[in-house]
């Protein structure tokens, strides 16, 4: 158990957790609305069919949030994220990718805008259905220490822990080590939040953002991936890979009810070494739902 434990602190992150609409905690940027942008901004636009129709065709993305990086940077105790400018995500709501075809790639977007009084609140496409241009919102935040959960865990190490505790089960030793551990607490509903390790609805997704990122389809299972290249890719993805934000569905107003897929959340992941250059256009998504 000791273990286990020093492994669990080893892996401890900054979380910045969020709460959308009503809230405590100060105001760190804003869902929906107009997107702040430069001069000259292109709106991104992703090639899909949907689910209302069978047409192959550009379709305008939806403006989701926007922080203001400034105000972001004391809860971001890691100091992970840039601390000027603003951080802009888009997504595509009416095809919705789940990001396990590599087709998948530009249905979402991140922006990272350096010079925030260069900015001002774009018009929307003409083509952006009336449903995709979202209420404004306020967004707040407040830090949190978080410990990934039994599914973000390496197995590996789980089945170090059990050797050296036989008898116990699996899960039941995880949970009691993580439940004692120094700022550990329940995860909220929803679920929104900056960084740290998500809340996860079916299973761990840095394996397939890294096996999805090298041009494999995921959709019919990974009996096509060699088993070198499977191997080889989770070592990679565990190290290289983090969340870099969380949506859930449920973000509510006035007439507006925002789901994904079927009570789902998405997620934005990114590589560290792209994190840390400010490759944004990297990110990949990931959708889960019940």
């Amino acid at each position: 158990m000791e273990d286990l434990k020093a492994l669990l602190t080893s892996l401890v992150r900054n979380a910045v957790r969020l709460e959308i609409g009503a809230g405590d905690g100060p105001v760190i940027g804003r869902f929906g609305g107009a997107p702040d942008v430069p001069e000259g901004f292109e709106w991104p636009h992703f090639v899909t069919d949907t689910y209302l129709d069978n047409e192959v065709k550009p379709r305008p993305l939806s403006f989701l949030c926007q922080f203001d990086c400034a105000a972001l940077a004391p809860l971001d105790t890691d100091s992970l994220l840039p601390q000027e400018g603003v951080l802009s995500f888009f997504y595509e709501l009416d095809s919705q990718p789940w990001g396990y075809d590599p087709k998948d790639a530009g249905g979402a977007r991140v922006y990272w805008f350096p010079d925030q009084a260069a900015l001002a609140p774009a018009a929307f496409p003409a083509d952006l259905a009336g449903w995709g241009r979202m209420p404004p919102l306020p967004v707040r935040g407040r830090q949190a220490v978080e410990y990934p959960s039994y599914e973000e865990f390496p197995l590996p190490f789980l089945k170090d822990a059990l050797q050296a505790a036989p008898g116990r089960n699996i899960w039941n030793l995880f949970d009691e080590v993580r439940d004692a551990l120094p700022g550990y607490a329940e995860q909220p509903q929803p679920c929104h939040r900056l960084l740290g390790w998500p809340v996860i609805i079916q299973n761990a997704m840095p394996l397939e953002c890294e096996l999805v990122s090298r041009g494999y389809y995921l959709g019919s299972g990974w009996k096509s991936i060699p088993e070198a290249e499977q191997k080889e890719a989770e070592e990679t993805a565990w190290r290289d890979w983090l969340l870099l934000f969380q949506l859930d569905s449920g973000v509510t107003a006035e007439n507006f009810d925002l789901m994904f897929g079927d009570s789902g959340s998405i997620y934005f992941y990114i590589r560290k070494e792209d994190l840390a250059a400010r490759r944004f256009d990297r990110v990949w998504l990931i959708q889960q739902c019940c």
